[in-house]
């Protein structure tokens, strides 16, 4: 790229254009502007100042400024051109990306001899946004998931499984849950359990078909696959394992099976305790808006993906990609190479293009999150991660005391707030645009959003 100097010189700054969308700031400063800070700095290591031989505060300025002056001239000349830069472009409306960062091309300093000092700073400036979005031109389709009947069976039946009950059976057909004697000569186990709905189809296969007091010869390394399942079925401590011998007989004494509830009025009055649903019909419908609750985190998210592209490709901005990887290696402090940096470079500029127009579309819109809006996202993630434990319905105020927490986090905070930031875009940009809504399989679903990704 051509150099172009441009004649701009506010407080002995000049900027001369480089590379796409880059800028090289050029900052003389004497003693003039950083004198008096240099001084201040002086005194007050003077009078802190702790050298054997003198009382506290007695240390000749001659001394202090032997020991400590060269690194004060160094670091106040720095600080007052690097505030003279952010007052220049402040001064002068220049918009940049990321931060400002010394220059490669800085020489060395000699802070013994001399009293002017030119620094180097580079900026990567902000491409302009100009973009026009109308229902007539910018059109998008959301993909809904389709429930097919297979989907409702099987979300239906993990439903009823939470409300069913262990029944007696007498054969195996395919996951039910076994009692066994395990006994090696050695060593014998009774009414040890064996979970078949956690094994594969094909590591439940011997068992299919076959009814109590069936045996068989496992080896308990392979029907129990960790250290602690194996320790805690055989009653020792796992590091007694070892001297213990895997090849055991397998007698089955017992077989049984979780039955669905009747969908009763008992049901009815303990699953839904509300009312809300009182019959077989109203239970299957609750299913299906359950199944689509459930989807529609997916198909929100596989269209916020799908409209981020389409906006970047509209937008076309074109970044000051260079110094957007000299701006992540500094900022890093070398816990990245250039390589590493080079590596992930094209994820990172699609997400960081993405932010930027985000926060031209939050000013162009007026978007705003409040405090209330936050603290309700903060509840909704409080509530998914109890239901990962096992805890779908968690107290109001368990809820309200974690999402507090969360909302102290400054990082998780702001996770919230981008988030819901975010979803605001987006529901601002789909109201600029026409979308349309199409219903498809799982598996087209699934092979769009691989796509995507």
């Amino acid at each position: 790229w051509n150099s172009k100097l441009q004649n701009i010189e506010i407080m002995n700054i000049t900027r001369e254009n480089r590379e796409q969308g880059t800028s090289l700031l050029k900052v003389v400063v004497d003693t003039n502007d950083y004198g008096e800070a240099v001084d201040k700095q002086l005194r007050e290591m003077k009078r802190k100042a702790n050298i054997p031989g003198f009382r506290p505060g007695m240390v000749p300025m001659g001394i202090v400024k032997k020991m400590y002056g060269k690194g004060v001239l160094a670091e106040q000349s720095y600080r007052t051109a690097s505030n003279a830069v952010f007052e220049y472009l402040q001064k002068e409306k220049i918009d940049y990306l990321g931060d400002v960062i010394p220059s490669d091309e800085q020489g060395d300093f000699d802070f013994d001899n001399n009293t002017e000092f030119e620094f180097l700073f580079e900026i990567g400036e902000a491409p302009k946004i100009d973009m026009t979005l109308s229902a007539e031109k910018d059109k998008l389709t959301y993909n809904k998931i389709k429930v097919d009947k297979k989907m409702h069976e099987d979300y239906r039946s993990n439903y009823l499984r939470r409300y069913g009950r262990l029944v007696d059976v007498e054969t195996v057909e395919k996951d039910e849950a076994l009692n066994v004697t395990l006994d090696n000569g050695e060593l014998r186990i009774e009414e040890a359990y064996v979970g078949l709905i956690s094994m594969s189809e094909q590591e439940r296969a011997p068992f299919i078909g076959k009814q109590v007091g069936y045996k068989t010869q496992v080896d308990i390394n392979e029907l129990y696959k960790k250290p602690e399942q194996r320790a805690a079925v055989l009653q020792v401590k796992a590091e007694e394992l070892e001297g213990i011998n895997p090849k055991f007989e397998l007698e089955i004494t017992k077989i049984r099976r979780f039955a669905d509830p009747e969908l009763n009025e008992e049901f009815f009055k303990m699953a839904f305790p509300a009312g809300n649903v009182t019959s077989e019909k109203e239970f299957d419908k609750f299913i299906d808006e359950d199944i689509e609750r459930e989807l529609k985190r997916e198909t929100d998210y596989l269209f916020t993906m799908q409209l981020r592209d389409y906006i970047l490709d509209k937008a076309a901005l074109a970044m000051p990609v260079e110094f957007l990887k000299r701006w992540l290696y500094v900022i890093n402090e070398g816990k990245f190479s250039r390589e590493d940096i080079e590596k992930d470079f094209d994820q990172f500029l699609k997400m960081f293009t993405w932010n930027y127009l985000q926060k031209h579309f939050i000013e162009q819109g007026q978007l705003t999150v409040t405090a209330d809006e936050a603290m309700e996202e903060a509840k909704v993630f409080a509530q998914a991660q109890f239901a990962q434990y096992g805890m779908p319905s968690a107290p109001a105020e368990m809820l309200e005391n974690f999402a507090k927490q969360i909302m102290e986090n400054k990082e998780q905070q702001s996770k919230v707030y981008e988030k819901l930031y975010e979803v605001k875009v987006v529901e601002y940009l789909k109201s600029q645009i026409k979308v349309s809504e199409k219903s498809i399989s799982a598996d087209d679903f699934a092979k769009l959003a691989k796509e995507v990704a």
